[in-house]
């Protein structure tokens, strides 16, 4: 006879998948949101942390740390905004702004225009280049406000000597940035296109803009804040509307915080301004985001 075995009903758990790791616990990814939240968080105070230190200072600096003297030309940061309500209020910053827009737009567009199409036939041209690049090395050192006595002279004080002056002040940084970027395009691109059977419009516009863009952008960008001030300097030598014409109009009139409001006014429309082309520059770049997630 065999003795009697004692046998226990073991139960092995399943194995996972081959291939699919298993999950994490509640209790595992919890912690990690949470840092990551943390991190997140400390980077937005980091990057926002010198604004706010520069509009605790603008607040309390005037009324603290500056003379009596010195408190009358520059007012705290709440008077300022006071006068930037009561300026939207009576409707006199929106005439003013209304007035520099059109004439930034205007003189913008007409450089955008000529600039990038001049610097698309300068870079693929060698014989124009060298036939312009002496005048346009002579003319694009020379600077804008320089210029703006001839321009007043010869147009006079009305809109066309201000849209003009705003033209030549955006038409260099675009024309250079246009020819670098033509002349940076990968030449391996432009052997394969031509091997393809391009033509020489159709290389352009599906070979040579598409790489040139982000350096043309970079000179619409750099065109764009360009504008706005040579405007706002236009503006305070003769102009009866803009914002130039309302801190030069403030200063003289002792209206100083409505000065600084114009100022204010000015240097918020450069932001939003900057971050509108750079919203177009990533519309018309959305194919090298769709290439560089492929290759990854």
């Amino acid at each position: 006879m065999t003795a009697p075995t004692l046998t226990k009903d073991l139960t092995v758990p399943a194995a996972a998948p081959a291939g699919r790791p298993p999950r994490p616990a509640a209790t595992q990814r919890l912690p990690a949101l949470a840092r990551s939240g943390a991190s997140r968080a400390a980077r937005g105070i980091w990057a926002s942390g010198a604004i706010v230190l520069f509009i605790l200072l603008w607040e309390f600096g005037p009324t603290y740390l500056a003379s009596a003297s010195t408190r009358v030309f520059l007012p705290p940061l709440h008077e300022v905004l006071r006068a930037l309500g009561s300026l939207i209020a009576r409707g006199q910053l929106q005439n003013h702004l209304a007035a520099s827009l059109t004439r930034s737009a205007s003189g913008f567009g007409i450089a955008v225009v000529f600039a990038v199409a001049l610097g698309l036939l300068v870079a693929w041209y060698r014989s124009l280049d060298r036939f312009l690049n002496p005048l346009l090395e002579v003319f694009r050192n020379t600077a804008a406000l320089a210029l703006l006595p001839v321009f007043t002279l010869l147009l006079g004080i009305g809109e066309t000597s201000k849209i003009s002056i705003v033209a030549y002040a955006a038409f260099f940084p675009v024309l250079l940035n246009t020819i670098a970027g033509v002349r940076t395009v990968d030449p391996l691109l432009i052997r394969a296109a031509r091997s393809l059977g391009l033509s020489n419009f159709r290389l352009f516009l599906k070979v040579i803009l598409p790489s040139a863009v982000p350096t043309i952008f970079t000179g619409i960008r750099m065109a764009g804040t360009s504008s706005i001030l040579v405007l706002i300097a236009a503006e305070m030598v003769g102009a009866k509307a803009g914002l130039g014409y309302l801190i030069v109009n403030a200063q003289s009139s002792f209206l100083i915080p409505d000065m600084y409001a114009g100022i204010l006014t000015v240097s918020l429309l450069g932001l939003l301004v900057n971050y509108l082309l750079v919203a177009v520059e990533r519309h018309f770049s959305r194919w090298r985001t769709a290439v560089g997630s492929q290759s990854n």
